[in-house]
């Protein structure tokens, strides 16, 4: 392997983790310093990397702590190693908000400049770059050590993070200066995903406003109609920290990163709001205002409230670099919207397996779709009170065959529609070229069956999972919206589990147990529980039963394939139909038994290739 010529410290974060992968592209020889446990947290590293499509080859990991003073922990044998780096890029940070004072500043200050004056020692050293923060460093003469005083009062004013930030970006630009560190200061805005894929890794701040919003808690805005929280995408950011050395033509910099075309925060909030299908609040509420009142009334978190502003910032010289080395930042608008689609699939940070998916306009639904929209070999439709994510553990077992899953309107992750749910479903197939097998879950076997009565040109064939017009019908609590709503409202991820699958099916897959987590916190938002309590009424209404019974027994003329629980047996008559029965199981056999649902889908699919169009 080359001499490595570059290393980053904070290489398993957010920033670093995308820096390192862009300094690889460069065809460059990169050292990550990673704390203990170092194998692992390599091996997650290498993982993101190859998932990424970058080869890990040029990446040399050793073990090191920027906490463990001036040596950072290095071995002798790696301190060595790495006396010829050229460029030390700094992305470490903690980065959370509640921190006590101390611990903030062993990793923000302290940490910084065990950096600095490890850097310092390098003999080849071209730059050190230092992440910083935009809100700090706007004084143009950097002070270093601030009086006790002082310090107390930024502490106090700005809370521990944003306070060892500004303490940290001033001691790294004095001693920089005093050393004579060849220093560029990067100071990025709130850093979203990727602006393609919205790949996310970070989740407070604007993220948790986000979340805010989606879950219905964001009554009123803070701050004002020109309050601006600008945004830069982590590919961006991390492609402008990889052109530095050979872009930036002096060390001494000091670069606002961030996108000046990000929208002020109310219409930021209201293009969000748009997007995902829920409403955006339209009052405004003074920083000032909210500062003097108690935390616990207004459930804002004071640290954030030093990040809304109007102020602006001068990017002037972040542009000069990234033109030299042919950067543009992506539209903005759409990075956020990607972004926000991340965050709802990975429920802000609570479920990083979610399906990765997004919101489109799907017959006056704002639906969240999953997987291939154009050429699925299957459509996997939900029952209630779940969501698409009920269909992770059967995905797992089809070998990544091409799949298109979605919410139903108003249920799940879609916002309601005012069509019906065979129009809906149209709507969602309308881009479909393939003529796909629908695979549809209890009460999503109403529009599945329909669709494929009247489009069976579209359809190769349709599997029913437990129908729920051919058993019996739901407990009649369940079919009062009045009493089945609050009910579904409040309750847990442990209680529905119990709900959904008793103690039959023993204990619950990962897939299983995330996807009952899923749906629990989507019946929490407003509105959902109501639908979902009255799509069960309207479901269980004896003409709909009837209809839908008839339909499957005369109307349908692709194949039908109905899969039951053997605790939750078919009473009505099947038709034509074929049945599976799977042992042991109730209502919900694809989550019980996934492998089994897979199985027979595949068969399906074998079947309807040999079959003529």
């Amino acid at each position: 392997m080359e001499e490595t010529d570059a290393v980053v410290f904070g290489a398993n974060g957010f920033i670093g983790r995308w820096t390192v992968l862009h300094l690889l592209e460069q065809g460059r020889t990169i050292a990550a310093v990673l704390r203990e446990p170092v194998q692992s947290r390599a091996g997650e590293l290498r993982a993101w990397l190859q998932d990424h499509g970058v080869s890990a080859e040029r990446l040399v990991v050793v073990a090191g702590d920027l906490t463990a003073g001036t040596g950072l922990g290095l071995s002798g044998a790696d301190d060595e190693r790495l006396a010829g780096v050229r460029e030390v890029f700094n992305t470490a940070a903690v980065y959370r908000f509640g921190l006590r004072r101390e611990e903030a500043r062993t990793v923000n200050v302290e940490g910084a400049l065990n950096v600095l004056r490890w850097a310092a020692t390098r003999t080849g050293l071209r730059r050190l770059v230092h992440v910083s923060g935009y809100r700090v460093g706007l004084d143009p003469v950097a002070r270093y050590p601030l009086p006790e005083a002082e310090l107390v009062k930024l502490y106090r004013s700005k809370g521990a993070y944003e306070g060892s930030k500004t303490e940290g970006d001033a001691a790294v630009r004095v001693i920089a200066a005093q050393l004579g560190v060849p220093l560029t200061v990067v100071n990025p805005s709130t850093v979203i995903g990727h602006s393609t894929t919205g790949e996310a890794g970070q989740y407070i701040g604007l993220a948790e406003l986000v979340r805010d919003l989606w879950m219905g808690k964001l009554p009123a805005l803070p701050g004002t109609a020109r309050t601006f929280v600008p945004v830069v995408s982590v590919d961006h950011f991390a492609k402008f920290m990889a052109a530095i050395p050979d872009h930036d033509p002096e060390p001494g910099g000091l670069h606002w990163v961030l996108d000046e075309n990000t929208p002020d925060l109310p219409d930021l909030v209201r293009l969000l709001g748009g997007h995902l299908g829920v409403p955006a609040p339209r009052t405004l509420v003074p920083v000032s205002l909210i500062r003097r009142l108690p935390a616990a009334l207004t459930g804002a978190n004071p640290e954030t409230l030093a990040f809304l502003t109007e102020d602006r910032y001068d990017t002037v010289s972040a542009e000069k670099v990234a033109e030299a080395a042919g950067l543009r930042q992506p539209p903005v608008e759409t990075a956020l919207r990607r972004w926000a689609d991340r965050l709802v699939a990975e429920r802000f940070g609570t479920a990083p397996g979610g399906l990765p998916g997004g919101f489109h306009d799907v017959g006056g639904s704002r639906t969240y779709v999953a997987g291939d929209r154009t050429s699925p070999g299957f459509v996997l439709l939900h029952g209630l009170p779940l969501d698409g994510e009920s269909w992770q553990g059967v995905l797992g077992e089809l070998d990544e065959a091409p799949a298109l899953v979605a919410d139903l309107p108003g249920l799940g992750r879609s916002a309601p529609t005012a069509a019906t749910s065979l129009d809906w479903l149209t709507d969602l197939l309308a881009p479909v070229r393939t003529r796909p097998v629908i695979v549809a879950h209890s009460a999503a076997t109403a529009p599945a069956l329909r669709y494929a009565a009247a489009h069976p040109e579209r359809v190769s064939a349709l599997l029913l999972v437990s129908p729920y017009f051919l058993q019996e019908e739901a407990s009649w609590l369940l079919r009062t919206p009045m009493l089945a709503a609050p009910l579904l409202k409040r309750i847990s991820t442990d209680r529905l589990a119990t709900s959904l699958l008793g103690t039959s099916g023993g204990v619950p897959s990962d897939e299983a147990r995330r996807a009952i987590a899923s749906a629990a916190a989507q019946l929490h938002r407003p509105g959902v529980a109501r639908r979902t309590a009255q799509w069960l009424r309207a479901a269980y209404q004896p003409t709909e039963r009837a209809a839908l019974q008839a339909l499957l027994g005369g109307t349908v003329s692709v194949p039908v394939h109905i899969v039951a629980g053997q605790l939750d047996p078919l009473v009505g008559e099947p038709g034509p139909a074929t049945v599976t029965t799977v042992p042991g199981t109730g209502h919900h056999p694809h989550l019980t038994h996934p492998a089994t649902i897979a199985a027979i889908m595949r068969r399906m699919a074998g079947a309807s290739t040999r079959s003529p169009r």
